[in-house]
């Protein structure tokens, strides 16, 4: 299985404008429910540097509003800009769920 990761940092005085594009972006994510995606996006403890991973078909989340207006921005909100990198996954495991 391979997956996208994209990790960036912004500037302080963008962080919550930067969180709620995101949040917009899992709103609409929940209306549409493209089949096929699993997308996950975290702070880190910084509250500045974000963390994507993408999996699957990542032209549903580039087509969809919401993503392209937080995309669309992110290059003037950051620090340091978003880099991408393809990571393939080892192993996985949840013990939260039954």
């Amino acid at each position: 299985m391979s997956r996208v990761v994209v990790r960036y940092r912004v500037r302080r005085d963008c962080a919550e404008l930067n969180e709620r594009l995101v949040r917009e972006v899992f709103a609409a994510l929940a209306a549409v429910r493209p089949a096929g995606l699993a997308y996950q996006s975290m702070v880190l403890a910084d509250g500045v540097t974000f963390v994507h991973v993408v999996d699957g078909d990542g032209a549903a989340l580039r087509d969809l509003p919401a993503f392209q207006r937080f995309a669309w921005s992110v290059g003037e909100r950051c620090d340091d800009p978003p880099e991408q990198h393809r990571a393939r996954v080892l192993g996985s495991f949840d013990g939260r769920t039954s």
